[in-house]
């Protein structure tokens, strides 16, 4: 009797085995009973259509985190209390510092994102805060100089205004400045753009042929960086004045850096080039490579339509984004070393090249069909950067050149790095226009753009609107 039990509790295990794996094959995903192609992949970083309240609210999260930590106060360094009458500036008067400089380079460029974002959005405290800013640093400058003079002692920060000393002091915050004065006739600047120009034209090193150059690492150095904090000023000053030499100037200068610094079969710049130097150092930096599309892309933005160069311009400009296109990484990140994929991802230059592709598709210099997909998916990337707080993580700080790949695979990144800012606002500004230009829908689960409303939302639909 013993073993007949056994035998029953045997066969109703293997009775219940048998029902389970015969549920399992009726429930398992297969070829035969599921569109395979529709599952939804494992993306790393978020695959998405976007509105623009959700870009906005992005922007509006920088926004008030940044308003908050760029204070516009004059302090005695001694007693810890503010200065508001200007005449009575002393020695120990200082900008209150915040999380970031008023006056730099970076700034530059965040006060140039915000005058867009206010006009993507059109949200006018993005503008408003570039005024405050503005206001401020123009009414503080003359008193700051009147103490130098006397004392020869100045705040570090209001230096760069006063007495601007390389191209990173200028060239950035002039252009903002010139951006600002068109668009303003109530203000009156003149007094800062003109000095700032005085540095880039008159001041600034230079090689035989007037290209912008450095006498650091190495004598005659050229800095890609330097393409971005020169020649969008030159340009702005074009368009500002009419004077056509300001244009020609912008022209030379991207023509003969293009000459010595891109490299043709890859499409991308190198990061400096030494005039001495037999070969140079080859290295395709992320960042410098977006100042210099951010440059190509302000001065098309400006350049007259009849300038007799500006289809050299666009056509060094396409080249550009062909090359950068090729490198961007499935997670919608480029590489802090264009060329080398186990370098870092790095938020700001993928941000630049957001904006300038953006910008490029909704300027008509750039198919949508081809390239909105890429600045899509590299502002998805770049939204995952922001945190809660307003910062902007992922960031590669200042960077000189180098001769080795060590010094850029290591950089150190920091949500305090001032270069991510204006990158981010100017991406998702730029992302706004062309998602309410076109039509991006995901289409057999990849993004599309199209031109007109395919009016289907289906998981895969023809340009006819008919489901497949």
């Amino acid at each position: 009797m013993r073993k007949l039990y056994l035998s029953m509790g045997f066969l109703s295990v293997l009775g219940l085995m048998s029902c389970q794996e015969t549920t399992t094959q009726e429930t398992k995903i297969n070829d035969s009973n599921t569109p395979l192609h529709l599952l939804a992949p494992e993306y790393t970083t978020p695959y998405r259509e976007w509105t623009a309240e959700e870009i906005k609210q992005n922007l509006d999260r920088i926004f008030v985190y940044l308003d908050e930590e760029t204070p516009t106060r004059v302090l005695d360094t001694m007693t810890g209390m503010e200065i508001t009458d200007y005449t009575q500036l002393n020695e120990h008067a200082q900008l209150e510092k915040g999380d970031f400089r008023l006056a730099s380079y970076e700034w530059g460029v965040t006060y140039s994102a915000m005058l867009e974002a206010a006009e993507a959005t059109a949200d006018p405290k993005y503008r408003e805060y570039v005024a405050k800013r503005f206001d401020f640093l123009s009414a503080v400058a003359p008193h700051f100089l009147r103490l130098y003079e006397e004392h020869h002692v100045v705040d570090r920060q209001i230096r760069q205004v006063i007495l601007p000393g390389s191209l990173d002091d200028a060239g950035a915050m002039c252009t903002a400045m010139v951006k600002y004065s068109r668009i303003a006739s109530d203000v009156d600047y003149g007094n800062m753009i003109d000095n700032y120009m005085d540095f880039i034209e008159n001041k600034e090193h230079r090689l035989a042929d007037g290209t912008f150059a450095r006498m650091r690492p190495q004598a005659n150095s050229l800095w890609l960086d330097d393409m971005y904090m020169g020649i969008p000023a030159l340009a702005q000053m074009g368009s500002y004045t009419g004077e056509k030499r300001y244009f020609d100037e912008a022209v030379r200068q991207i023509k003969q850096f293009t000459q010595r610094m891109f490299v043709p079969e890859r499409g991308l710049y190198m990061h400096g080039w030494i005039e001495s130097a037999d070969s140079h150092p080859a290295f395709h930096w992320a960042r410098a490579n977006g100042w210099a599309l951010l440059t190509l892309t302000e001065v098309l933005d400006v350049l007259p339509e009849n300038h007799p160069e500006r289809a050299d311009i666009l056509d060094i400009y396409k080249a550009h984004v062909k090359g950068i296109t090729s490198y961007q990484s499935g997670t919608g990140f480029w590489h802090q070393l264009l060329d080398r994929s186990d370098s870092y991802l790095e938020t700001s230059a993928t941000a630049i090249y957001v904006y300038c592709i953006a910008r490029g598709i909704n300027n008509g210099w750039l198919d949508a069909i081809s390239y909105g997909p890429v600045a899509q998916l590299g502002w998805t990337a770049v939204s995952t950067q922001i945190n809660e707080q307003g910062q902007v993580e992922g960031t590669c700080v200042g960077t000189g050149m180098a001769f080795d790949p060590a010094y850029y695979y290591h950089r150190p990144v920091n949500a305090y790095a001032a270069h991510g800012y204006g990158p981010t606002l100017l991406a998702g500004a730029e992302m706004i226009t062309l998602i309410k230009k076109f039509y991006p829908k995901m289409n057999d689960s990849a993004i599309q753009y199209y031109e007109t409303d395919p009016k289907a939302d289906a998981a895969i639909f023809g340009v006819d609107g008919q489901t497949y």
